[in-house]
């Protein structure tokens, strides 16, 4: 069957650029409560999944983010979204690409939003993407600032931190897998308050400017 094929080559695709990883009942769990099923997703919108596949395999709308361990699709919930903003599949990435003003910066960006792995934002735009590489600079650079360990310092590390901790969810161990590393979460949410907690002055002065 014309669909069954699809999928199997959506498949295909996805480990090619994942690799061939086992998903947990915990990863099956998380991804069931962060994402949709394509299928259903096409059916709430009134898309045609193997049209919406063949997209897909044509590099016109990213991967799945994730394949649960029964083979759905997991997808986000806003998967249309970007191309709905931008007139249509058709014209997706000349307006995503034009959020940058490095063309290869621009092109790199839709590469990666293409292989569905920006699986680390809850929400996938331009906006976020670009806000999410300046808070994890901003997070990796801070202990090399001047003034690093004085109270100012603390209260500008922690509100970089926690709009970075708004801006992703918490992905899952699968996660750590496919990319071969710590998540960003790991590296400059988790890590970073584990090494600079909150305590003392920083305190003080948080509460008196809250």
């Amino acid at each position: 069957m014309p669909g069954t094929d699809l999928k199997q080559q959506l498949a295909d695709r996805f480990r090619e650029v994942n690799g061939d990883h086992p998903m947990t009942d915990a990863d099956d769990a998380y991804v069931s409560v962060q994402f949709v099923v394509l299928d259903e997703l096409c059916a709430a919108r009134g898309r045609d999944t193997d049209e919406v596949r063949r997209l897909m395999l044509e590099q016109r709308l990213p991967l799945p983010g994730y394949l649960r361990s029964d083979g759905a699709e997991m997808v986000p919930r806003d998967l249309f979204s970007l191309a709905d903003e931008a007139g249509g599949t058709d014209g997706l990435r000349t307006w995503f690409t034009a959020h940058w003003e490095d063309p290869a910066v621009g092109k790199e960006e839709w590469n990666s939003y293409l292989s569905g792995q920006y699986v680390c934002l809850h929400s996938v735009t331009p906006a976020t993407i670009q806000r999410k590489n300046h808070l994890t600079t901003a997070i990796s650079s801070a202990p090399n600032e001047p003034d690093a360990g004085s109270a100012p310092w603390f209260v500008r590390l922690h509100a970089l931190i926690d709009e970075l901790d708004a801006l992703e969810p918490a992905f899952t161990a699968y996660d750590r897998l496919r990319f071969n590393s710590p998540t960003s979460r790991d590296i400059c949410i988790d890590a970073m308050r584990t090494r600079f907690p909150r305590s003392g002055s920083a305190d003080r002065l948080l509460l008196s400017i809250s």
